[in-house]
């Protein structure tokens, strides 16, 4: 794949970015904004040893809002040819004398807005051809495919390599951008026995292609783990603890960023409202927020809006510390952007009671549930009520029994926060939340 064309860097977006707020300033706009993108993809979809798709991405664009005292107008382009880019900006403004105003609209502080670019090293271009992506998803899905005569079908093995730059800048004088890269394999297969089919996955995600698992390794994990599903039985219904491993307790994590996100909070759609400085979590759970982590695949030197990112504590000891917020939600609760424009970056899950392993986790976990796959969204934002189908592993004396399968698992959000138990060691860091597996007290375990 390769890397963006010249023209399409960091400096030349910013000299776009520039352009649009010159001619803001000549359009007679108060206020204003932009920000420019570029970015190239290569993707490659493989099943039961066969191409299924191959997808190069080329992606431009550039948005702009401009502000007339307090109403804003907005408009984008994917053309970045001077003309369309001077005619979005003169719609944005022509918009902006039609909008409503409103209190809370405009641009971040000035004081808030980043001094210092950190280098983050963020960006690892990984030189990767059709034929060298085809190959890798080949071998992974083939590892799948040949652990075990029980794998008869393959929902396909996927490679991911994409690569952008991007810049934003204000007329607060802020002008900044950087370079990027994600990349990603995964693949998912089906077990048969019988007349019972089950499906598992794995997958590896890094900015650093040498930092991904192997492919080998990937397709023998996803077959290991549909395998391991065959059998499955559902439980009567009952009442128990219930373990997440890490690779699910990122999501739930991510319920509680939601439920603190200004958004949510402004429109009084959370069931964590006033919840600053109240402890919501168990006491010794608490959740630090890092955006500088090197290589971090949520780690950014600003938000969407200039504001620099900085360390902070979310939850100390249970106890809310802040909210997720940009510059208009923070407006609106009378308080101000913690540089959230655009989701938290790295969010860190620790526990003062220690980092248990995971076999340390079944064993406290006793007789209980290890959910493995959870389904639906059936998560309510405002009330915290909790229901998700799940699939997993039934739990006795701290060894797994047997696999259970078409049960649901039943909750109120604010008991689960409150009733975890532990925090393991095994941190998972293939996404923007970072926790090891979370064991809760007790659950509903909806079954027969």
């Amino acid at each position: 794949m390769t890397t963006p064309a010249a023209g399409h860097d960091v400096a030349d977006l910013q000299a776009r970015v520039a352009e649009v707020l010159a001619l803001a300033r000549h359009l007679g706009a108060s206020q204003a904004e932009a920000s420019a993108s570029f970015a190239t993809g290569l993707s490659v979809t493989v099943r039961m040893r066969s191409v299924e798709t191959l997808e190069y991405q080329r992606d431009q664009g550039i948005g702009v809002t401009l502000y007339f005292g307090q109403r804003k107008g907005s408009a984008s382009t994917s053309d970045l040819r001077p003309a369309a880019i001077e005619e979005s900006v003169r719609k944005a403004a022509s918009l902006a004398r039609y909008a409503a105003e409103d209190a809370c609209a405009g641009l971040a502080e000035p004081d808030r807005l980043a001094r210092e670019i950190p280098d983050l090293d963020l960006w690892h271009p990984w030189s990767l051809d059709a034929d060298a992506a085809i190959e890798l998803a080949t071998r992974c899905e083939a590892a799948a495919l040949d652990h075990d005569p029980r794998i008869t079908n393959s929902e396909g093995a996927a490679v991911g390599s994409h690569d952008g730059a991007r810049a934003y800048g204000n007329s607060h004088g802020f002008l900044a951008g950087y370079r990027e890269t994600s990349h990603s394999l995964s693949c998912a297969v089906l077990a048969s026995q019988g007349q019972q089919m089950e499906r598992d996955f794995e997958f590896t995600a890094a900015r650093d292609p040498v930092e991904l698992t192997a492919a080998a390794v990937v397709g023998r994990e996803a077959a290991s783990r549909a395998l391991a599903r065959l059998g499955a039985v559902k439980l009567d219904t009952r009442s128990a603890p219930v373990l997440y491993p890490a690779r699910l307790a990122r999501g739930l994590v991510g319920h509680l960023v939601g439920a603190l996100s200004g958004g949510a909070l402004y429109r009084r759609a959370s069931f964590l409202l006033d919840s600053l400085g109240t402890r919501v979590l168990a006491p010794h759970v608490s959740i630090d927020e890092r955006p500088h982590l090197p290589r971090g695949l949520a780690s950014a030197p600003f938000d969407d809006e200039g504001v620099a990112t900085v360390d902070r504590r979310l939850v100390d000891a249970g106890v809310i510390q802040g909210y997720v917020l940009g510059s208009y939600s923070a407006r609106k609760l009378g308080m101000a952007s913690t540089g959230n424009a655009g989701g938290a970056h790295n969010l860190l899950v620790s526990s003062s009671a220690g980092a248990p392993t995971f076999d340390e986790l079944l064993a406290e976990l006793g007789t209980g549930f290890l959910v493995t796959e959870l389904m639906g969204s059936g998560v309510n934002p405002v009330t915290g009520d909790y229901s998700r189908g799940a699939t997993g592993f039934w739990v006795e004396a701290g060894v797994v029994r047997f696999p259970v399968s078409e049960v649901t698992i039943a909750g109120n959000l604010r008991d689960m926060y409150r009733d975890i138990l532990a925090v393991g060691g095994d941190v998972d860091v293939r996404g923007g939340i970072r926790s090891g597996s979370i064991l809760v007290r007790e659950m509903t375990i909806a079954g027969s």
